[in-house]
């Protein structure tokens, strides 16, 4: 089980990674501006507001990953119709160890960091 302090930890911990977690419980974290995860906001209802669904955070994959992640473990991964055709998949912090997430945060981090910073880093 994670919660967010510990999700915050494992994202700042990558090269120049920015962001955080509000008061609320809002939280994004990005490299070079591009987003690797995120809070996930929900839709309750056709066209209504979204709204923040606590210990669930989105993270940056690549379409092949997401898929084997929902197949494997629908326990800690999910989708919803908003991000079913992104390359994100939404991960309950309750359900995953800091071990995997610290996994997921370091594909994230490769797949959306600008070159010129991936080229100063091994990640």
């Amino acid at each position: 089980m994670v919660d967010t302090e510990q999700l915050q930890a494992l994202a700042l911990d990558l090269p120049e990674v920015t962001g955080g977690v509000s008061p609320e419980g809002q939280f994004g974290f990005e490299v070079g501006g591009k987003g690797l995860a995120w809070a996930y906001l929900a839709r309750p209802a056709p066209k209504a507001k979204r709204v923040l669904v606590p210990g669930v955070v989105a993270i940056r994959c690549t379409m092949e990953t997401k898929e084997l992640l929902l197949e494997v473990g629908p326990d800690r991964f999910f989708t919803d119709d908003h991000y079913r055709s992104y390359p994100a998949v939404l991960v309950r912090l309750s359900a995953i160890d800091a071990g995997e997430l610290a996994g997921l945060l370091r594909q994230a981090w490769k797949i959306v960091a600008p070159k010129a910073i991936a080229k100063k880093y091994e990640v």
